[in-house]
């Protein structure tokens, strides 16, 4: 997966692409389990439901989508708004099952309340 970093890119950053990189060399998406994959940026979140065998997004969503009901995606309350959401449009492409890929992002805050969310909304990871 050799993400470049660069020279000038922020420690913090460079210390997330070294833990995303691992966490990609485990986890792939399959027709059966797709990935679902987090970005997290300061203002928003956005993910995917990513087949890797066909290289096809096959689900998306983000807090800036029209059926977003939440104020802000930049808070957790938005983040469980969205995991719904996406849980929401995955069942109804008949997908239950995904894998969870987290993007080198820690486990806590907006990414675990998205997860949970999407949990709660029927998706199995």
């Amino acid at each position: 997966m050799g993400t470049k970093i660069r020279r000038h890119t922020s420690e913090k950053l460079k210390v997330r692409m070294k833990r995303r990189t691992r966490i990609r060399a485990r986890v792939a998406g399959t027709a059966e389990r797709p990935r679902l994959s987090v970005f997290r940026s300061n203002r928003n979140l956005f993910v995917q439901i990513i087949d890797d065998a066909s290289a096809t997004t096959v689900v998306a969503a983000s807090s800036l989508d029209e059926d977003f009901g939440a104020k802000s995606g930049t808070n957790i309350e938005g983040a469980k708004a969205l995991g719904v959401l996406v849980a929401k449009r995955a069942l109804a492409k008949k997908i239950d099952k995904v894998v969870f890929d987290r993007s080198g992002y820690l486990y806590h805050g907006r990414v675990k309340a998205f997860a949970d969310a999407a949990r709660e909304g029927g998706l199995q990871f």
